[in-house]
């Protein structure tokens, strides 16, 4: 679990680190661009300020998690298949202590189970069964958790979008007070141009996290019934024989 939570930390960290140069130089050249009067993803990301840069950050971090989940949530990254045939095959010759052995040598989502289970052997396959059922939930809770936080940047990046959107309608509120009848419609497109550019960011970062997320959650939960059904067929032979 901590070996994920580092790598999700390195992803977020590299893409702040990343984000940061990125956006000061899109600005400057948003700057650059103002006298020429074209529209430029500097200039857009300029308009977006100090809350578009940071749904920038976040959208950075967001493909970061998305390549990492490409690369480790996969059954045979999970689990490798060559402990899966061992297991099976110290299962087969009945040697369940260096089965166990092989677990807890082994760790990973399929291996934690069996070693909870196995220690429990001698008392009754119910006991076995229901450490196994509690191995199973504590390994799809760390999936879970793993996958959450695209779940997050999809709430937390239009929240910011919206955040943005009122800042930007304060300004231009403010620029009739301050103005009053004098102002004039170029007066207030800075705090309009504020208002739709973060609206549009956060709505641009949130819809493919949320479709990452859900698509690696349908993932996650395929995964964690395949691993439960093999853990459960590997018991099976211990249960009672009813006559």
């Amino acid at each position: 679990m901590r070996m994920w939570k580092n790598k999700v930390t390195a992803a977020l960290a590299v893409g702040f680190m990343a984000a940061l140069p990125a956006v000061q130089a899109f600005a400057q050249d948003g700057v650059a661009a103002d006298d020429a009067g074209d529209v430029t993803i500097g200039k857009v990301i300029q308009w977006g300020g100090i809350v578009g840069g940071v749904i920038i950050i976040i959208s950075i971090a967001m493909v970061a998690l998305v390549i990492e989940h490409f690369v480790s949530i996969k059954r045979d990254k999970i689990v490798p298949p060559e402990i899966i045939d061992e297991i099976e095959a110290l299962f087969e010759e009945e040697e369940y202590q260096e089965a166990l052995e092989l677990c807890e040598s082994e760790p990973n989502y399929l291996t934690n189970m069996l070693a909870s289970a196995l220690p429990k052997l001698n008392a009754g396959f119910d006991t076995m069964e229901e450490h196994l059922d509690e191995a199973h939930a504590m390994e799809a809770v760390k999936l879970h958790t793993k996958i959450s936080y695209l779940s997050l940047i999809a709430n937390l990046a239009p929240m910011l979008g919206l955040f943005g959107t009122v800042l930007g309608m304060v300004g231009a509120f403010n620029s009739i007070v301050k103005l009053g009848p004098a102002v004039t419609p170029k007066d207030l497109a800075s705090g309009v141009q504020q208002a739709l550019i973060t609206t549009l960011f956060g709505l641009v970062v949130a819809i493919p996290a949320i479709a990452f997320y859900f698509f690696f959650r349908n993932k996650v939960v395929r995964i964690t019934y395949e691993f439960k059904a093999i853990g459960e067929d590997l018991i099976e032979r211990f249960r009672p024989q009813q006559r």
